[in-house]
């Protein structure tokens, strides 16, 4: 398969400049004409429904939640980063695309990132504009707070609820789309597959999931806004309904899937407490601001932490990392807690975990000054765990977050299969192989508001105003296929519930595919999870019909997706001989212990390509050039 990045020639800080005027335009009269669909409607989906409505096109905008206002970018809470430097400390947009880069270890595009950074400054007026609440200092101007690997300060936030409050300014505009009859909203709806024709997509096969009822869709174009696959590991911070199931199906229509291995850990979530928890609490980065972390410096030491002296504990991020201290980038201060524990000094009942702790700042600022900025965070912390966080360390330890792997896309962000194109956590484009706190909100706007609305124009000026019709044999042979899949799902009428398979799945991922990997362990974990997959299909017990709300029978088919992918996740990791981001191979590593890439045989996208069910996947490289940043070794010491 030939694919071609487009990344446009010339200085990097004039790519995207250049790049806008020479796409094919659409004119104002007719963009009436033609049909696109956005399915997702968190930040990315909400705010490209929006802005495409706003220029005139039609649009249809598909999410599985009862409303927009529950897609999971809610759950953002810490901020967002904009090179602005309002804190006049030395940020720039070149800054903040170098920042990037070394943070995801140099596994990203460069024009990517630095197009990322630039459109950074416009999305804060922009959802200023749209009334959100953000922090804003003792003389009235926007506030900014400071985010793992970075030393400046270039996150905007609202309190705690950053996420939600943006999602509710994209969600007013789309809002404004619906009412003008621009944007039509299909909620309780999910895309089951991708409809090709002539090599192109042109609409979607769907589930009403209250209904059960399936429906085909015909667009001009198809965006994807769906978010993340972290799932596939179960116990995550995402929220139990986000899935990978849109961006796998099309996956398998053709779209390459590039970097799945590359999956987030984030070092500040609370801990897992139970066999039978469904779900883990993430607590914002932005609290390493001000907590300190640390271990006692004595194996099982079982004293009440704040019966543990000074000089007996262990701040072992601000001891390894004097430059950024407790500010060290998720993947660096999440391996590092692992560390801490596998000697024995973890704490808590599992031993899991290590105290996030706040008397410091308490002291030096004051519980108000505390509660200010952090005081839904606290609560929501005390209502989860029992303990009060002014009083006593908070216990964190890392969970799975977030997936820099996702949908291949160009540098206009259409992926393999012309007229798809795929927006925020969904493509692969942005991280690397690690994010930034901070980084996921800016992308999902950036893409949404300000990189597809002019990409997009230059594919649709080049086709029919005549959208496919649904009649057509291939939304017929679609929408079989998922009937089948169903069908299927329903009548093996097994033992084990979908939620036992899902459990068994993730367990074997993050123990073999987590934040420590081995060449035997992934080997070990291919062959169970093919053992699953096989006995999912002859065992899995999946209640009810598909003609009612069956949830169910929606994890049923979401969990099988979850299956494939992971054995793919598996093979990438297997493939990557190297330790880079979060990504810790326990054979390649510093004499100190930390990530030791492999920059010349690794230096690129892995993107990969469905041959077939039973089929192993065609690789295929897109090899990283860094011209305006040096590939060294990272270190935040």
């Amino acid at each position: 398969m030939k694919f071609d990045s487009k990344i446009p020639a010339g200085p990097l800080s004039e790519k995207w400049t250049k790049h806008k005027f020479n796409l094919k335009l659409v004119n104002p009269a007719n963009k009436r004409k033609y049909e696109i669909i956005v399915v997702g409607t968190g930040l990315a989906g909400a705010s490209a429904a929006a802005s495409l409505g706003e220029l005139g096109y039609n649009v249809k905008a598909f999410c599985y939640q009862d409303s927009p206002r529950r897609a999971h970018s809610i759950a953002a809470q810490g901020g967002i980063n904009a090179a602005k430097n309002y804190q006049n400390d030395g940020d720039s947009i070149f800054r903040l695309f170098y920042d990037t880069v070394k943070g995801g270890d140099y596994r990203a595009r460069e024009a990517n990132v630095h197009r990322l950074a630039e459109v950074s400054v416009n999305i804060i007026d922009q959802c200023v504009a749209q009334g959100v609440p953000f922090a804003r200092d003792y003389g009235g101007l926007l506030d900014n707070r400071s985010f793992g690997g970075a030393q400046v300060s270039r996150t905007f936030y609202a309190r705690g609820q950053t996420g939600q409050q943006l999602l509710l300014g994209a969600y007013s505009a789309m809002s404004r789309q619906v009412a003008a009859g621009k944007v039509k909203l299909y909620p309780r709806t999910e895309m089951l597959d991708l409809v090709m024709v002539d090599g192109k997509a042109q609409g979607i096969i769907t589930r009403d999931l209250v209904t059960g009822k399936i429906e085909k869709h015909s667009a001009h174009a198809v965006i994807l806004a769906t978010g993340g696959y972290g799932n596939v590991f179960f116990l995550s911070t995402n929220a139990m309904g986000c899935n990978g199931s849109a961006a796998w199906r099309v996956h398998k229509k053709g779209a390459l899937f590039a970097n799945p291995c590359f999956t987030q850990i984030h070092p500040t979530c609370i801990p897992v407490h139970g066999t039978y928890q469904s779900k883990l609490t993430l607590m914002s980065e932005s609290l390493r601001n001000d907590g300190r972390v640390w271990v006692p410096k004595q194996a099982e030491d079982k004293r009440h932490p704040n019966d543990i002296p000074e000089s007996e504990r262990d701040y072992y991020l601000e001891r390894k990392y004097p430059s950024f201290g407790n500010l060290v980038p998720r993947d660096v201060a999440s391996r590092n807690a692992k560390e801490v524990c596998d000697e024995g000094r973890g704490v808590g009942e599992t031993k899991l975990a290590v105290y996030l702790d706040f008397a410091d700042a308490i002291k030096r600022l004051g519980e108000d000054a505390i509660s200010a900025k952090y005081g839904n965070l606290f609560e929501m912390y005390e209502k989860i765990t029992g303990e009060n966080p002014y009083k006593v360390p908070m216990k964190i330890y890392p969970a799975v977050h977030y997936t820099m792997g996702g949908l291949w896309v160009d540098y206009n962000l259409m992926t393999s299969v012309p007229g798809l194109y795929a927006l925020g956590e969904c493509n692969f484009s942005d991280h690397g192989a690690n994010r930034l706190g901070a980084s996921a909100l800016m992308q999902g706007l950036a893409d949404g508001y300000f990189v597809i609305p002019y990409t997009i124009g230059d594919y649709l000026s080049q086709q029919p105003y005549e959208k496919v019709s649904t009649d057509h044999p291939e939304f017929q042979k679609a929408e079989e296929s998922v009937r089948n899949q169903i069908n299927t799902l329903l009548n093996v009428n097994g033992t084990k519930t979908v939620d036992q398979f899902h459990k068994e799945l993730g367990l074997i991922m993050w123990d073999y595919c987590g934040m420590s990997r081995t060449e035997e362990g992934l080997k070990k974990a291919k062959t169970l999870i093919q053992n699953l997959r096989k006995e999912y299909w002859e065992n899995v017990k999946t209640i009810g019909t598909n003609e009612e709300l069956n949830i169910t029978l929606e994890k049923a088919y979401r969990v099988a997706d979850f299956m494939e992918l992971a054995e793919l996740m598996v093979d990438d990791a297997l493939l990557r001989a190297e330790s880079c981001g979060g990504h810790f191979r326990a054979e390649y590593q510093t004499e100190e212990g930390e990530a030791l890439r492999n920059d010349e045989e690794f230096a690129y996208v892995a993107a990969w390509e469905y041959k077939g069910k039973d089929m192993a996947e065609a690789l295929h490289k897109e090899e990283l050039t860094f011209e305006n940043v040096k590939l060294t070794q990272r270190s935040y010491k």
